[in-house]
């Protein structure tokens, strides 16, 4: 790390000249790509092009990259192309030339992949809707059957992001088996889930149908006939020696060998990781495309074929992807703010990126390897500042024939100010199907029920009312979960006696935090009745299942009034919880964001558990998996003092992750856990660090309060206010990570990173985080094990 800002900007190749332009030096090898042009030639300002030194410097001298080269064209004309930095710090510091072959890890994706497989399409080998074990049998295995071509393309074939690295120990024809042995995480088709899996799959389906290998089918009917002559999977010789190099590996430096594990695991060659190529060769793909399929006479793709690739299609949840490439989704970052959508592009793992303006003829090549030396670099926020800046240089846009607008690239894209209609549905809680049923399942029974203030059918009437009139229902001792009865206590909370039924009200957050065998005697029913939030360490499913042990344990019947999951039941996010670290707000190894109904929790705990409780669950109606709370037509009753709002319970999952640290999270404020500070925080330096990253769905505001209670109660505290822009695209644990990621870069002495550990409950992310990985490495770390649940979840499931 030593000496990141010396040399900085001056191992350049091609200077700016005193216009701002770019010199027309004609590079060592592989001549220029196409001619180089002052940027006033083609319509766009020099003078404001030259920002990007600046901000490429500055980002050198935070130590987020070691160095970069980068490249934009338009009109057919190369208008900027520079080096900065050092392309190796260690072993030996090397300086970055304009000629240096990156590792471009996911550009892989939609360089060699997509384009292979659309050439397939082109020569009638294949069809996009064809399912993908038409060609691979042995992927037809657990419900991938009906996965097809066009939902790998387009990371909607259900599939997990990454499986476990522990799979490809035995070898690549191992790994595939194990591949083809994976299930699904999604039903085909429903979801975006951006997938490494699926790209492996789509790099043998080109094996399988051409009977080449990728690397082999990329170099024969894409590179060479391009003249894309320095690209190439596993690069030797020459090309090898002007690799920037990546991380150590098995004792020495990655160069010229794929950075991505898996890739690496598979011999180096892999669909969706593998590919090395420099700026140069870049810059004739990206003019092919904008040519429609062709350069220099040379045709790759028809004009059809490309349109196809890079055609909107709306995917769910809010997310918007061509065949391959990006267009506006969680992973878009690099379009910048002023790149229109219709534009579209891709990023690399390494720090690597394209984006390409079919209106206005432009492309921005942005390759880095910031994951050298120690893979804490990080360019999200910079990839996306470069194309702003270039975006903003263009002063003359073009109106081609071939792309007359963003909007004709594609009839299915829908204008911004359009929106779509939010479905509802009048949602009926387990308490209204139960009343509505006149109680029929409750008869005769002698009950206890465990509930609040949010046990309560749609008229608002509580389940304690109705069960202590229900007809043939005895009920005979009410529980109380963690802040009491009425939702009110924010501690312990004792035993007391309901003033309006006369019943005892045993407290289960207090000295015990069971029921006793005495405390259900007379008891043949326990019912459970609580809203809960959809985060592993909110305690109401501790209680449950602590109840439900007991239960067990006395012979008692347990019936689940099951609610909808206000944060979703479709998304599932964060590590699992280790099971050495299980505590009363991790009662089983569920990940934090567990998207399940109360009811399904109590099946998996009851099963996974071994409880054997004698068990029913009485099921919503009208309720769907992909329903935030605001769709079920229900009232919102704060399931806590402080959970006062359904932006709260979404930031929840994330934000609450800083509460067991020296952090206040708004306890005490009109806005918990939509806020975070502490006296010793420069709200300003925090919100700019975290706007730079571009959060999918948020921003940051830096803000001054006082909380009236929990940590720094009574103390000005400097701070953030996070603004949700798209709910649909936030994913709060993310958001989390990446917010404790820049308080431990920003205050390595000051904040207590160790605390922050109490409610991850997972020893491996706290051990990244300490050690400055980034968030994106943290959340790859605990993908394998995510999908295991995942896995287990589904037998669970009722709706």
């Amino acid at each position: 790390m030593r000496g990141w800002t010396r040399g900085i900007g001056l191992s350049l190749i091609i200077g700016i000249s005193s216009a701002g332009g770019v010199s027309a030096v004609v590079p060592r090898r592989g001549g220029a790509p196409l001619p180089i042009v002052a940027p006033e030639a083609v319509g766009m300002s020099s003078r404001h092009l030259a920002h990007i030194d600046a901000i490429v410097q500055a980002a050198i001298a935070r130590r987020e990259l070691p160095g970069a080269v980068v490249l934009v064209g338009r009109q057919g004309r190369i208008v900027y192309w520079r080096a900065f930095g050092h392309r190796a710090l260690e072993p030996t510091r090397l300086p970055m030339t304009r000629d240096t072959v990156f590792d471009l890890a996911s550009l892989t994706k939609v360089v060699a992949t997509a384009t292979s497989v659309m050439i397939l399409v082109e020569r009638g080998k294949i069809r996009l809707g064809d399912p993908v074990a038409r060609y691979i049998p042995e992927f037809a295995q657990n419900g991938k059957e009906r996965i097809t071509i066009e939902q790998l393309l387009q990371h909607r074939g259900g599939l997990i992001a990454d499986n476990d690295l522990a799979d490809y120990r035995d070898g690549p024809e191992k790994a595939m088996e194990r591949i083809y042995a994976l299930g699904t995480v999604a039903e085909p088709g429903t979801r975006f889930i951006y997938s490494d899996v699926g790209y492996i799959v789509l790099g043998e389906l080109v094996r399988r149908v051409s009977g080449q290998r990728l690397d082999d089918f990329a170099r024969e009917h894409i590179f060479r006939p391009l003249g894309m002559t320095e690209t190439t999977f596993a690069p030797t010789g020459a090309l090898r020696e002007r690799c920037a190099p990546t991380e150590r590996r098995e004792g020495r430096w990655m160069i010229g060998e794929v950075h991505d594990p898996r890739a690496y695991a598979l011999g180096g060659v892999a669909g969706h990781a593998g590919l090395f190529s420099t700026a140069r060769d870049l810059a004739i793909y990206c003019q092919m495309l904008l040519n429609g399929g062709t350069f220099r006479g040379v045709r790759i793709l028809s004009p059809l074929s490309v349109r196809r690739m890079i055609e909107v299609r709306h995917l769910p949840p809010g997310e918007m992807r061509g065949l391959g490439w990006d267009v506006h989704t969680g992973y878009s970052a690099n379009r910048g703010d002023l790149f229109p959508i219709g534009s579209f592009g891709h990023t690399g793992f390494t720090g690597t990126s394209l984006w390409i303006d079919p209106a206005s003829r432009t492309f921005v090549i942005f390759l880095s390897n910031r994951v050298h030396p120690d893979g804490r670099g990080d360019v999200t926020s910079l990839r996306g500042r470069v194309a702003s800046v270039v975006a903003a240089a263009i002063l003359r846009p073009p109106l081609p024939e071939l792309w007359p607008s963003p909007w004709a690239i594609s009839p299915h894209l829908e204008r911004p100010q359009a929106r779509a209609r939010v479905e509802t549905a009048s949602v009926l809680n387990g308490i209204d199907v139960l009343r509505r049923d006149g109680f029929r399942l409750l008869e005769g029974r002698r009950v206890g029920v465990i509930t609040n203030h949010t046990g309560r059918a749609r008229d608002g009437t509580s389940t304690i009312d109705l069960l202590a009139r229900a007809p043939k229902v005895t009920l005979v001792a009410l529980f109380s979960p963690e802040h009491g009865l009425r939702g009110q206590a924010d501690g312990p909370v004792g035993d007391a006696v309901d003033e309006k039924t006369g019943l005892p009200i045993y407290s289960l957050y207090g000295p015990r935090r069971r029921p006793t065998a005495e405390m259900l005697r007379g008891l043949d029913t326990l019912v459970f009745d609580i809203q809960d939030i959809g985060a592993r360490f909110y305690t109401y499913i501790t209680t449950m299942g602590y109840a439900l042990e007991e239960a067990a344990a006395q012979g008692i019947h347990f019936i689940v009034l099951d609610r909808p999951n206000p944060i979703t039941g479709r998304d599932v996010e964060g590590p699992v919880a280790d099971p050495d670290a299980l505590s009363f707000t991790a009662y089983h190894p569920i990940p934090i964001r567990h998207g399940m109904t109360i009811g399904e929790l109590a099946l998996l705990f009851n099963a996974e558990r071994k409880i054997g409780a004698d068990l029913h669950v009485v099921k919503m109606e009208g309720w769907k998996r992909e329903y935030w709370f605001d769709q079920t037509n229900q009232e919102w009753v704060n399931p806590s003092p402080n959970m006062r709002s359904l932006t709260a319970a979404m930031l929840y999952p994330g934000i609450a992750l800083l509460e067991t640290t020296n952090v206040s999270v708004g306890r005490g404020t009109d806005r918990p856990f939509e806020l975070f500070g502490a006296p010793w925080m420069d709200g300003r330096r925090v919100a700019e660090e975290l706007n730079r990253r571009d959060i999918p769905g948020v921003r940051f505001v830096p803000i001054r309060f006082t909380p009236r209670a929990g940590p720094f109660a009574g103390e000005e505290c400097g701070g953030v206010a996070i603004v949700v822009t798209e709910r649909a695209a936030v994913r709060p644990v993310r958001l989390g990570i990446e917010i404790a990621v820049v308080l431990h870069r920003l205050y390595p002495e000051t904040w207590q990173v160790d605390a922050f550990g109490r409610l991850l409950a997972h020893r491996r992310t706290l051990e990244l985080l300490k050690s400055g990985a980034d968030a994106e490495t943290i959340e790859r770390a605990w993908q394998a094990e995510l999908e295991r649940f995942r896995q287990i979840r589904q037998r669970y499931l009722l709706y």
